[in-house]
């Protein structure tokens, strides 16, 4: 028989909440010593956290786990019901480590005891809300990248918001409220459920397939298609306009060239397992974490892995367009941040980044100082250089003095319009006149700017809010001919972000590939630190 200290009542016997055994632990009356013992034990367990000690601090070592009120019972269980239910956001377990406060409790014996439990619940509360709120990683510390900024809440703040209102309707708004990661966490369920009886099935052969084409691939085509849930159940062994017309659909879902013909990559794309894809969400469900949870009634969404941009309102989409993002090379790949559109530029001048103009322009020049005559050479002042007047083989990258512009124009890298969120890494959408890239599947084409297949309706769209006729007043300013800064009376939030899952409006989840090859870093830096996919198959 379990022999309890004096000042832990009846209720301190275990109880079971949600399927936990918790050790109600509550001071009834404490003498003095009684309270000094635990101030001293709180303090002592707090020693080396200075935010959950200075917590104690401030309510003056008042228990908000392990007290007699009620209330201490309701976070208990609103805590450990949170916990039974990390590995459903794809966190860390072992962080929280839910079995071993179970233990911890169990095993109170003295006023020491009491206040050691105390505090370890409280950084069990901390250390969930922080990740499930803000991310288990820190982006920058995965790729460079990742810059976006996260917004992490005062760890204090944490123990206050649970000590304060309704443990549950706390614990539960933790996690972000947006039907993006409601439609992440569904389709996790799904996927572990899929996983757990084999996934999808056999896998295709790679070969190219068209229709007509019959035979023993075409039917493992054919079914693993049915179990995707492209198409209903058939018996047909040849590729026929229902394969067609599944074959069609999934590549539109993957952002592929919808042909009907499945091709190589088209293969490769239904090849990847289920468990691959749970992956993919898991990682989208951590950087869903790191976006901050106001995106703007108005926002421009950029998916980098989606070649697409995307004026947002209401949660609706109004604008979409194609887009080029950032080459594959180490200096050219598409940041991830967030920041905020000011302004827009009609006839822009393309200002050279220093970069372009030491690694590219100036070996050219070097050999021909009349080499890429469409750009004009402007000194410190902005003067033009006159191109036959300079040596350029005396520059090196590190103290070559001189700018380079180039005027508007229709021949302009920039387009005739560009859409500007200052900002450090110099990132902005605009036109451009390689209006073929545009066609390409695959369109990671640029220094890092992202480039807009229809940038007129992209601006008028922009400007809908604040003209009566957007388009007119448009083609007023670019008919001038001169450079024009034309300012958004609503300034407008801009995401630039990068995700392999997203999920539809109709329900369901499509996917893209990691063509930085940043997912994949992300769940490695994921799995090492604890986060697991379900113990099952495939």
């Amino acid at each position: 028989m379990t022999v309890l200290p004096n000042f832990i009542t009846k209720r301190a016997l275990p109880v079971c909440l949600a399927g936990f055994v918790l050790l109600s632990c509550m001071l009834s009356q404490p003498a003095t010593a009684q309270i000094t013992a635990f101030k001293q034990a709180i303090a002592e367990a707090a020693s080396d956290d200075s935010e959950v000690a200075a917590f104690y601090r401030s309510n003056q070592y008042t228990p908000i786990w392990t007290g007699s009120d009620p209330a201490d019972l309701a976070r208990r269980a609103a805590l450990m019901r949170a916990l039974a239910g990390a590995a459903t956001h794809g966190l860390p377990e072992h962080r929280y480590d839910a079995a071993g406060l179970m233990a911890q409790m169990r095993e109170v014996r003295t006023t020491r005891d009491l206040g050691m439990v105390e505090v370890a619940l409280s950084q069990a509360l901390v250390a969930y809300a922080r990740d499930i709120q803000s991310g288990v990683l820190v982006p920058s510390k995965i790729d460079e990248g990742l810059a976006r900024k996260v917004t992490y809440t005062d760890r204090t703040d944490y123990l206050v918001g649970i000590s304060s209102g309704d443990p549950n309707v706390f614990m539960n708004g933790l996690a972000p409220q947006n039907r993006e990661y409601t439609g992440l966490m569904k389709q996790k369920l799904r996927l572990e459920r899929l996983v757990a009886h084999g996934g999808w099935g056999p896998k295709v052969p790679s070969e190219k397939f068209k229709p007509g084409q019959t035979g023993a691939s075409v039917v493992k085509l054919r079914n693993r298609l049915i179990s995707m849930g492209y198409m209903g159940t058939s018996a047909t062994q040849t590729y026929d306009s229902d394969i067609q017309k599944a074959v069609q659909e999934f590549q539109l879902e993957h952002g592929l060239e919808a042909d009907g013909e499945a091709g190589k990559i088209t293969i490769n794309e239904i090849n990847v397992s289920a468990r691959a894809r749970l992956k993919s969400v898991i990682v989208a469900m951590e950087r869903e974490r790191w976006l901050r949870r106001d995106r703007g009634t108005r926002h421009v969404l950029v998916n980098l892995t989606d070649f697409s941009a995307a004026i947002v309102d209401d949660d609706k989409v109004t604008f979409r367009t194609r887009s080029v993002v950032g080459k594959n090379s180490h200096d050219r790949r598409s940041p991830e941040f967030s920041d905020t559109m000011e302004h827009m530029i009609i006839n822009p001048s393309w200002y050279v980044p220093r970069s372009i103009v030491t690694k590219e322009y100036l070996p050219q020049l070097q050999n021909n100082s009349a080499a890429a005559g469409h750009l004009i050479i402007t000194d410190g002042a902005g003067r033009q250089v006159d191109r036959a007047e300079v040596d350029f083989t005396q520059y090196s990258a590190r103290n070559f003095p001189f700018d380079m512009r180039q005027p508007p124009s229709t021949r302009n890298a920039l387009g005739l319009v560009k859409f500007m969120f200052p900002n450090k890494h110099n990132i902005y959408l605009h036109d451009t006149p390689e209006k073929h890239l545009f066609a390409r599947e695959s369109r990671a084409f640029s220094h890092g700017c992202i480039r807009l297949a229809q940038p007129f309706d992209f601006a008028y769209t922009l400007l809908a809010k604040q003209s009566d006729d957007p388009k007119a007043y448009f083609h007023r300013v670019l008919n001038t001919g001169q450079e024009t800064k034309v300012r958004l009376e609503q300034p407008i939030p801009v995401h630039l972000i990068y995700r392999t899952a997203i999920t539809m409006p109709r329900g369901g989840t499509a996917y893209r590939r990691d063509v930085y090859g940043r997912d994949a870093k992300i769940w490695s830096a994921l799995a090492e630190a604890g986060v697991v996919l379900s113990d099952v198959q495939g």
